[in-house]
């Protein structure tokens, strides 16, 4: 049972490595909220197009589905802390850019869009390792409150970014809310060097590079039931959502007839509803669970979504969005915490980064699309039809099921076989056979085929291209695995991302063998 500390807020927030970081978390997300409220109400009053004002939201997000799985990688084997600093350091050269041209009345929808998609580059590039080294300061059974923590500042940045930018934006310009978005990102930058991210262990392995742990992270991410349900969801989830946040602006001055400051106030209320859930969101996940949470939190955003379609009264619309914002937090907040507890450190970074590129690519393009059907059949039917899409992905429950991972199941372990070769292949020589042979008692092939058919998804996950099991045609106890491993650096990592739960499997197969025949392993690199 989880004890109501685990339940609290206030758990990870004691730490001070936690709170700094998330401190300085909470002023750069108001930034970067400043900064998009801006540059899409310019775009409004400069175009008057519902769709180009949707555009800026793709150009903020497009770069997530573009960079942040090979951010990951990155995150996940070298220096975080010079990968964080040098993304805010070319973002803080960008938005000064985008402040003078919009202070001097130069910034166009063209250079609105290049340099909003810039800086979303750069936030593109440091979100994995910003994610991952947070998580890093709190205790595992602290994680999901960590991670709730940061979703809320993150929404009460949605909540008060875009409320301070409409004053500002009413008052003084676009220039100075883009200037106030460079203040925050240097604030982030003096978080990072105060707490620092935790350097990476030192391993006598060869270093990944960046492709082979780009298609290490997918495959990952492909074999392991519990990560593909959660993007995939996240995925249907986030791109049905997106109507409403891409259409906002269009909905503020078309159907409510509100100004810049009025349109700040609609985004503050549904950042402000996803705070508020943040606050109970611990102890409504553990009195519902994991499903009853996520489909709660669908069916009352795509009630949102069909209140903006139709609703001109502004008060009912205020509301029913601050409602939508709990929804909104409650779901995403469920799928990140269940994606970053169920990968193992070696690959934490990639899972965050496929968690952001299903998030905010499925966001960046569904933008794009609503804003199209919008453009085409009008807000009404965007809206209901978003509305009834969000429906339809909570029944992909029913073949893509949500958990929690287990501390066996991310723990790493070593393996039962140790490597040693006389005379080591180079990292690069491959591809590279593995051969296990397994001697079986009488009467428990069955039983054996069983338990070793466990082994094909964790073998597939850390690095086996293909894996088959094959009986011994000369000696019916003797059953050969074979599997096949990209290089000699491929099948060392895979070595070493061993899990407690890999682990148990073994143990399980080696049940089933006769005790005075050991398990032999083979490899073989290929020559031709």
């Amino acid at each position: 049972m989880t004890s109501p500390a685990a339940n609290s807020l206030w758990s990870p927030l004691r730490l001070p490595a936690f709170r700094g970081l998330w401190l300085g978390s909470a002023i750069y997300f108001t930034g970067n909220a400043m900064q998009v409220m801006a540059a899409s109400w310019l775009m409004v009053e400069l175009t008057g197009s519902s769709f180009l004002a949707a555009l800026v939201q793709t150009a903020v997000f497009l770069p997530m589905f573009l960079l942040a799985l090979p951010a990951g990688v990155l995150a996940d084997t070298t220096d975080r802390r010079g990968l964080i600093l040098k993304a805010l350091g070319v973002q803080v050269g960008v938005l000064v850019v985008l402040s003078v041209l919009a202070l001097l009345g130069w910034a166009g929808p063209a250079a609105l869009l290049v340099f909003t998609f810039a800086a979303g580059c750069c936030t593109a590039l440091l979100s994995p390792a910003w994610n991952t080294s947070v998580a890093d300061t709190v205790p595992r059974e602290d994680m999901p409150q960590a991670i709730t923590a940061m979703s809320i500042a993150w929404n009460s940045a949605r909540a008060l970014g875009p409320s301070i930018a409409g004053f500002v934006f009413a008052w003084l310009g676009a220039g100075w809310v883009f200037a106030l978005a460079v203040a925050s990102a240097v604030a982030m930058m003096q978080a990072v060097r105060i707490w620092p991210p935790a350097e990476h262990p030192k391993s006598p392995l060869p270093a990944e590079r960046l492709w082979s742990g780009t298609v290490a992270g997918l495959r990952y991410a492909r074999h392991s039931p519990m990560i593909l349900a959660q993007l995939l969801r996240t995925v249907a989830f986030s791109g049905s959502g997106s109507a409403l946040w891409a259409l906002l602006p269009a909905i503020a001055a078309q159907h409510l007839q509100l100004g810049a400051a009025g349109f700040g106030f609609l985004m503050g209320c549904l950042g402000t509803g996803a705070v508020a859930a943040g606050l109970v969101l611990g102890k409504l996940r553990a009195r519902l669970g994991l499903e009853r949470l996520v489909a709660a939190g669908s069916f009352v955003f795509a009630a949102l979504m069909v209140i903006a379609a139709f609703v001109r009264i502004p008060a009912v619309v205020f509301v029913s969005l601050a409602i939508g914002g709990a929804g909104w937090m409650a779901v995403m907040a469920t799928f990140n915490t269940a994606t970053q507890s169920s990968a193992p450190p070696w690959v934490r970074s990639r899972a965050v980064a496929l968690h952001t590129v299903s998030a905010l690519g499925s966001f960046a393009i569904g933008s794009a699309f609503w804003g199209a059907v919008s453009g085409l059949a009008g807000l009404p039917f965007a809206l209901c039809l978003a509305a009834l899409s969000m429906v339809a992905g909570v029944f992909l429950a029913r073949k893509f099921p949500l958990r929690m991972g287990d501390a066996q199941e991310i723990t790493p372990v070593a393996l039962w076989e140790d490597t040693f070769i006389a005379n080591q292949p180079l990292p690069d020589d491959g591809p590279v056979s593995v051969e296990v042979a397994y001697r079986v008692n009488t009467g428990e092939a069955e039983e054996f085929l069983h338990a070793v058919s466990q082994l094909r998804a964790s073998r597939r996950r850390d690095g086996a291209t293909l894996w088959r099991v094959y009986r011994d045609l000369g000696d019916s106890s003797r059953y050969v695995e074979r599997f096949i491993v990209a290089s000699w650096a491929d099948y060392l990592h895979q070595r070493s991302r061993g899990t407690l739960a890999d682990q148990e499997l073994e143990a399980r197969v080696r049940e089933f063998l006769r005790a005075d025949q050991p398990v032999t392993t083979q490899r073989y690199i290929a020559e031709r």
